[in-house]
This record gives C-alpha cells, structure tokens and sequence, in this order.
C-alpha cells in the first residue's frame, strides 16, 4: 500500500537579532535555493517570502522527514549558502528558534495568499506582532522574552 499524506506547514523563522539583512535585490535567489532543499526531502513548496528580518515557508511535510531536522537542514544549507553568495554581506545566522504552525486543506489558499502578501501585510503589523498572533492563533504558550 502507498503512503499518502496531508501534513502542511507554515513555518517562520527570523535573521539572528532580528537584524534586516536579506535583500530584495536576491530574496528570490534565496527562495530558490531554500526549494532545492524542500524538493531534496521529497517536500512540495506552496509559498515562500520574506521581509528584511524573517522568512515565511508554506510546504507540506514527507512522512518519513521529521519536522526539527527539516528546519534544521533548511537553516543550515541556506545560511551557508547566504555567506558563501555574497549576496547578503550582513547577514550572520539564522535565530536559533523557529514557529511551526499546521493548517487543513481548507486553510492552505488561505495561507498561500497571506505569505505572498507579505510585505503589504508589514506595513500595517510588525513581525513581533505578527508572529504573537500567530502563537496565540494557534494555541501555543509563550514567554514574550524569549521573542525578541
């Protein structure tokens, strides 16, 4: 019997210190490289974008990748392939945590469309914001001095 799976995921994650070091100039060379990584652990990418300080990743998950490592490998590969570009001279790391969130089949346009729409939606809410209601939205506890 076949393995079939419905396991999608928005996940955030933010530039150490929350320092504004990815570029619109190769946010896009960025986000390639970032697919290249979803598509090697046989992941499909719905919807990637960014602002100066955090990326917004929509992909379903392979049931045979777990979730920590995924993150882990797709901060890791792309962090080196940032400093090894030059195309991002400010840029040091990743942060070391990230936001995990689930959605239905139902939600998955909605989240497409809110992820592309990203820097017109931080125009009216920043990132801290943003992603407390996302924390909330989604029923997860949290210290706000672990945030920042």
């Amino acid at each position: 019997m076949s393995t079939y799976r419905q396991i999608y995921y928005q996940i955030v994650f933010g530039t150490k210190n929350r320092e504004h070091t990815i570029s619109e100039e190769f946010e896009h060379d960025l986000y390639k490289y970032i697919w290249g990584i979803i598509d090697k652990h046989k992941c499909k990418l719905y919807r990637i974008n960014s602002m100066p300080d955090h990326i917004h990743i929509f992909s379903d998950l392979h049931p045979t990748v777990c979730l920590s490592d995924y993150i882990k490998d797709i901060k890791v590969a792309s962090s080196i392939w940032i400093k090894e570009s030059g195309k991002f001279p400010n840029f040091t790391s990743w942060q070391e945590g990230y936001g995990a969130f689930t959605y239905s089949i139902r939600e998955r346009d909605m989240i497409i469309n809110y992820i592309k729409k990203q820097k017109e939606h931080h125009k009216k809410e920043s990132f801290f914001d943003e992603y407390k209601r996302l924390l909330k939205e989604n029923g997860i506890e949290f210290d706000e001095k672990y945030l920042l």
